[in-house]
């Protein structure tokens, strides 16, 4: 057999966890056709991996690219980490379906689009016209399926609501979507009773799809959020999946122990469940997240006619001021803007930005939520380095950066993300190569074998005969991430050749301009 692409004399980690071999493979078209020695093999292109580990191409467990991936179809944040495949669709927010009067999220409302869409399967039709150079699984946002069918009100659905929204999710999944996320932090999610999410999480059941869930609380409230999860896939049927797992705010530190408990018990029991987590201790969604929950219903016109109330602004104001108890705002940091006013504010803690605008903390946060029109992105330090290290250690959680995909020029590459959107795969694998973490075939098996086992994706991450070719060779001298808090649009050093479909996406450190991502499963 003369193969069309040969990887020889690599140091292979298969994705099992298994320890590394010196080997060989063979491809052709877009599977591997053989493992081992193919030392007497020929092939049309041979790729020489002496000194290079090859492995499975890593799968980014929790992904928000779902629109991103139509603008910016080189994914260059993404596969220079050597994620082959994106998960998307998570914290309740996908792209679709698009239903009834639901709004994008805002930072997506503003981007030119390649064309329209409503349905998964009209999303699904662009994104194979575009070719992304990364793979992508979708999850079905519930926050998008309740706010197509009953608007952006703090309460749960009606009956007809709820058959409503089933069989729409029905749907989606039916299109292509591989389960359902829910962000129950967020509104109107966060007014939503636990029936409602179960209804819909058995129609995943039903399917065998999985249910994924930023949960109510990831602090105070945080083991009551995941006996929530847990239940919802005990009534359910369906298989958990816990998003970016942590204990944030010092004071709840301690509850990681319990947690861990509560979820060993359940495996322990049979259920399906798992966790995502990225290698930071700062986390990363819309500044506006500290407002209170009554403060963030009923849309962004409602938001921001509180705003304007004097008198509900100060409520506003002393609630948050109740709320931040010992965390002050120290740990608040701003990320991205819309507002010209504000730019020199990105990447810098909040104290410093209310310093310069001559006002107390509470009211530049006011200030700038509102004159940003709920655009403002901010970064949150509040996780123990410590527990971080020990949530990625633990055998059943996976990588997830939970960050869009950005690119260092074009038109993802003016604003300000977290550096988990350029780092965190290459943050771990280095922290694996330094010993300061797992060993490095269960840190390959956490990017790979474990989340494509999770959530289904037949035929990809491991390396053997019949499986997907989404391969990734990188120099373990030079892995590392270059993005940081206040320089994050700088992509990863180290992946040398990155394979997606059998075809070479990255050669040499350089991308080829070959894209063949898939929306899966395809």
């Amino acid at each position: 057999m003369t193969f069309d692409l040969l990887i020889r004399n690599g140091t292979v980690l298969d994705g099992t966890g298994t320890a590394a071999v010196q080997g060989d493979i063979g491809i052709c078209g877009e599977r591997i056709q053989a493992v081992g020695d193919l030392s007497k093999a020929e092939a049309k292109q041979v790729l020489d991996a002496t000194g290079r580990m090859v492995c499975p191409g890593f799968i980014d467990a929790h992904s928000h690219s779902d629109a991103y991936l139509l603008i910016e179809p080189r994914a260059s944040s993404k596969i220079f980490q050597g994620i082959t495949t994106e998960v998307c669709g998570n914290c309740g927010a996908s792209v679709a379906p698009r239903l009834g009067g639901a709004q994008l999220p805002s930072d997506w409302q503003d981007k030119p689009f390649p064309g329209t869409w409503r349905t998964v399967a009209e999303y699904r039709e662009l994104f194979e016209q575009v070719k992304p150079a990364v793979n992508e699984a979708l999850l079905i946002g519930h926050n998008t399926l309740h706010r197509g069918v009953c608007g952006y009100a703090p309460r749960g659905a009606n009956p007809d609501e709820l058959k409503e929204m089933c069989r729409a999710l029905e749907q989606a999944l039916d299109e292509g979507g591989c389960g359902m996320s829910t962000g129950l932090i967020y509104p109107p999610a966060s007014a939503v009773p636990q029936q409602e999410i179960i209804a819909l999480a058995k129609v995943c059941a039903v399917k065998e799809k999985i249910y994924t869930s930023h949960m109510r609380s990831e602090g105070k409230k945080l083991l009551e959020a995941i006996d929530e999860a847990l239940e919802i896939g005990r009534a359910s049927g369906a298989r958990v999946q816990l998003s970016h797992l942590k204990a944030s705010g010092k004071a709840n530190w301690y509850k990681l122990d319990a947690a861990f408990e509560k979820i060993e018990t359940a495996r322990s029991e049979g259920q399906e469940v798992a966790a995502d987590r990225y290698p930071y201790t700062a986390a990363q969604t819309d500044l506006d997240i500290l407002l209170p929950d009554w403060a963030l219903y009923d849309g962004k016109e409602a938001v921001l006619a509180r705003l304007k109330d004097s008198e509900v602004r100060k409520k506003i104001r002393d609630e948050i001021l109740n709320e931040r108890g010992e965390f002050g705002f120290s740990t608040v940091m701003i990320g991205s803007t819309e507002n010209l006013l504000f730019r020199t504010f990105r990447g810098m803690k909040l104290e410093e930005a209310a310093h310069r605008l001559g006002m107390e903390p509470v009211n530049a946060l006011l200030h700038i939520i509102e004159k940003d029109e709920l655009r403002t992105g901010g970064i949150f330090f509040g996780m123990s380095e410590e527990n971080m290290w020990r949530v990625l250690e633990q055998p059943w959680v996976m990588i997830g950066c939970d960050a869009s995909l950005r690119a260092p020029d074009g038109i993802l590459s003016t604003d300000h993300p977290h550096p988990r959107a350029y780092g965190s795969f290459t943050k771990f694998l280095r922290a694996a190569l330094d010993g300061r973490s797992v060993a490095l075939p269960e840190a390959i098996r956490k990017m790979t074998a474990l989340p494509a086992e999770q959530f289904r994706l037949t035929g990809r991450g491991i390396l053997k005969k019949g499986n997907v070719a989404d391969i990734v060779v990188f120099d373990p001298d030079a892995i590392r991430e270059n993005a940081s808090y206040a320089d994050p649009h700088r992509l990863s050093d180290g992946m040398e050749t990155v394979i997606v479909n059998g075809t070479l996406t990255i050669e040499n450190n350089r991308l080829t301009g070959k894209r063949y991502g898939r929306f899966l499963p395809s």
